[in-house]
């Protein structure tokens, strides 16, 4: 049972950075999909990076040139660098990942889900 567990959030003003990790376990084989959502108080949840297992990496537009997503598939973690934070990417922090080739920003494409982390960036 795959298993994931994020840490690194916290309290930013804007324009700082943070940076989250993700640590899987329970799987040999990386799941074919990984990725971070986040979902504010009263929002849908949204994603904001995912990563194919060829190495393929998205992002919306509305982190694009903020965010940065990185693998590590021998430490079995997932990290998501973020810099010039904004109030608006106050939320919590979810790491998703799934085994089937779909990956893409929609939540439900997603079977394992950690219990998240708590990012706030301050004005």
């Amino acid at each position: 049972q795959v298993q994931l567990v994020e840490s690194g959030g916290g309290s930013v003003q804007a324009g700082g950075s943070l940076r989250l990790s993700c640590a899987g376990s329970g799987y040999t084989s990386s799941p074919y999909c990984m990725g971070w959502f986040r979902q504010a108080p009263g929002k849908e949840r949204e994603g904001v990076a995912y990563i194919t297992n060829f190495g393929t990496i998205r992002y919306p537009d509305s982190v694009k040139g903020r965010f940065t997503l990185s693998k590590d598939n021998a430490k079995k973690t997932l990290s998501l660098q973020m810099i010039s934070l904004r109030p608006e990417d106050t939320a919590m922090y979810y790491c998703a990942a799934d085994r089937r080739a779909r990956c893409s920003f929609n939540q439900d494409d997603y079977t394992y889900w950690g219990q998240g982390t708590q990012v706030t960036v301050s004005s």
